[in-house]
């Protein structure tokens, strides 16, 4: 038994530890968050000597002053500098005498739309769609998206382009007055959109 209130003697009582916490936290509390309760002294001794140092916490009541009469002048005017740091663009020009004068110009003289240098070309007309060999002979395929026709070498086609040579991924193909010869590439989907 004796034992037993030894170590009871011994630890401490709940309720004071949450009392000395309280009492911890409220004196932390007030030292974090109150000011200084007295501002520094302000000593209206005799001024110091130039060059020395001042006592600790003392302010030379000198170094007070203050120049009243440099507050009575008037500032200068503030500086027109036109300068926008957000915008990167050239300076405006300055504004003229007066409003712009309105001009007048004359209306533009209609001309005449330009007379076609020759026929347009054949590339624009006809598109090469296709090859069929024989054992012999080439035959092209030609179509004018609405219509196709067929035609050896030499032959004439839609009664206006004659057919100079046909290869294997071309053919030579020009008017038949001899005009415009153009090489047209093979093209499978030539009228594919139109």
């Amino acid at each position: 038994m004796a034992t037993e209130s030894v170590t009871r003697a011994s630890r401490p009582r709940p309720w004071l530890l949450v009392l000395f916490g309280v009492v911890l936290v409220t004196f932390l509390w007030s030292k974090m968050f109150s000011g200084s309760s007295t501002p520094p002294a302000v000593s209206t001794a005799t001024p110091r000597p130039a060059g020395s140092a001042p006592a600790a916490g003392r302010i030379d009541p000198a170094e007070l002053d203050v120049k009243i009469e440099s507050l009575q002048q008037t500032p200068p005017p503030p500086a027109d500098s036109g300068r926008n740091p957000f915008r990167f663009q050239p300076k405006a020009p300055p504004p003229s005498a007066g409003p712009p004068k309105p001009t007048f110009t004359a209306p533009p003289v209609p001309t005449e739309p330009p007379v076609p240098q020759g026929p347009p070309p054949i590339g624009n007309l006809i598109k090469f769609i296709g090859i069929v060999e024989t054992g012999r002979e080439r035959i092209g395929a030609f179509s004018d998206c609405r219509y196709t026709f067929s035609g050896r070498d030499g032959e004439v086609v839609e009664g206006r382009f004659r057919i100079v040579r046909i290869g294997v991924e071309s053919a030579v193909v020009e008017y038949a007055d001899g005009r415009g010869r153009t090489t047209l590439p093979l093209n499978g989907q030539a009228c594919v959109g139109k």
